[in-house]
């Protein structure tokens, strides 16, 4: 056993750790022995010297190992999830864990909240009235295993390592990095105890990633370890230069779900997603005979109001309302301001800063910009304008949902701001660009 000092050293001079070492940083930092400016030392050194695969599967197994790690073996389907990187008007884990569960897959889906421009699934569901989105283990089961898929939040006891170090990196600039981005997605997920995982990598402007490279670098980072840790995963490469929905807000993006499922609206880009995603999952499940069967049974699940029915037994099981599909305005909290913001310019959109659009619910108070900051779950936009839309006096660039006067002129400037608007095309790119499975990993 070394010191955690000579651990730093040889990963800051570049040398590959055994897996000894590094599973000796993670319990530290589990147990306090790895104080936090050890954590941050090491978090550096990964930063600038990286880490090679077998370090990366050592990582993330390391900090799956720090807490309980869930088995779902005893469910009579395998258990399967999917992972967003995040982004805007991303609310498609409502919908999706539903469609699967109605075509005999299990979803034990354990989501974060969102910070910064990005919207969280968790906030989301929190403004649902009487939704439990931190039930203990036991009712958890008890919800996958009798209505194929929960929703929740993450547990004290999941992989408390990633909790720890996450803050830290949080605040030394070392978010980003490829290696400890990986373990920290997947040493959750693994600590779930799934059999399966579709991975959707945003780039663009609203995703975290912007840069295609960069983003395309982390997906092949997460199918890799993934799939060397035991659990197989695919991943998409999806498009986040503009809001996936056109709805961007907590209680007035589960209104939008609720639509999806019951089919009063189902906007091509938000459902595309979704199948293709759902149908990954599928695949991976062994639940379908290729992709196009996965496909059409995902759409049957939609069409045929499985799904819906899916999800309303989630929120009904799990504390919400048993009407919230029917009676969605009974539950869901509402903006006492309701108006269109226009642009300064007829015109079509020729490009989004999708970040900034999402900032702007930020400044409705719809987000955080610290982890402790509360939100208003009935604030946000909708009818947001998408590449290539027209904008001008009968075609607003989204209408607000505001608590107030100061909160409505807030997101105002900001989503003019970030909207370009000219005669010319918009650029439009692949919404799913890329799959990335282990046979084109390896």
């Amino acid at each position: 056993m070394r010191l955690t000092q000579e651990i730093i050293a040889a990963k800051r001079d570049g040398a590959e750790l055994p897996d000894a070492d590094i599973r000796q940083i993670i319990s530290g930092l589990t147990d306090g022995t790895v104080s936090e400016g050890q954590a941050a030392a090491f978090a550096m050194a990964v930063f600038f010297r990286d880490m090679t695969a077998k370090e990366r599967v050592a990582l993330t197994l390391a900090m799956r190992d720090s807490g309980t790690v869930l088995n779902w073996d005893d469910l009579p389907g395998p258990a399967l999830d999917k992972h967003s990187t995040g982004g805007v008007g991303d609310t498609v884990s409502l919908p999706l864990a539903a469609a699967v569960a109605a075509c005999g897959g299990h979803v034990p889906m354990i989501s974060g909240r969102g910070l910064g421009h990005t919207g969280g699934t968790l906030d989301k569901l929190d403004a649902v009235p009487g939704y439990v989105t931190q039930p203990d283990i036991a009712l958890f089961r008890k919800v996958v295993r009798e209505q194929g898929c929960a929703i929740i939040g993450q547990t004290a006891d999941l992989a408390p390592a990633d909790k720890r170090l996450y803050a830290i990196r949080d605040v030394t600039a070392t978010v980003e990095t490829i290696p400890l981005l990986t373990s920290s997605i997947l040493s959750k997920k693994l600590a779930a105890g799934l059999h399966g995982l579709a991975m959707d990598v945003k780039y663009g402007s609203g995703a975290f990633l912007t840069d295609y490279g960069k983003a395309r670098a982390l997906a092949d980072a997460l199918v890799g370890v993934a799939n060397n840790s035991g659990l197989p995963t695919t991943a998409l490469m999806t498009d986040m230069g503009e809001p996936l929905a056109s709805v961007a807000g907590n209680a007035l993006e589960v209104a939008y779900a609720l639509d999806h499922l019951t089919g009063a609206r189902r906007e091509p880009r938000f459902h595309d997603v979704t199948v293709a995603l759902a149908a990954e999952m599928l695949l991976l499940g062994r639940l379908a005979e290729d992709i196009d069967d996965a496909r059409r049974k995902i759409e049957h699940a939609f069409a045929s109001g499985a799904a819906a029915e899916r999800f309303a037994r989630m929120i009904a099981a799990l504390g919400g309302p048993t009407d919230l599909l029917e009676k969605p305005g009974r539950h869901l909290a509402a903006a006492p301001i309701v108006k269109p913001v226009f642009a300064g310019e007829t015109g079509k959109v020729e490009a989004i800063d999708t970040r900034a659009v999402g900032f702007a619910v930020v400044a409705l108070g719809g987000g955080r910009v610290r982890p402790q900051d509360a939100i208003d779950h009935a604030v946000g936009i909708v009818d947001l304008a998408g590449l290539g839309d027209e904008a001008g006096p009968d075609r607003p660039l989204g209408i607000v949902h505001a608590r107030n006067e100061a909160g409505f002129a807030a997101a105002q400037a900001r989503l003019q701001k970030a909207y370009r608007i000219g005669e010319g095309a918009a650029e439009r790119g692949a919404l799913v660009a890329e799959r990335i499975t282990e046979s084109s990993h390896g």
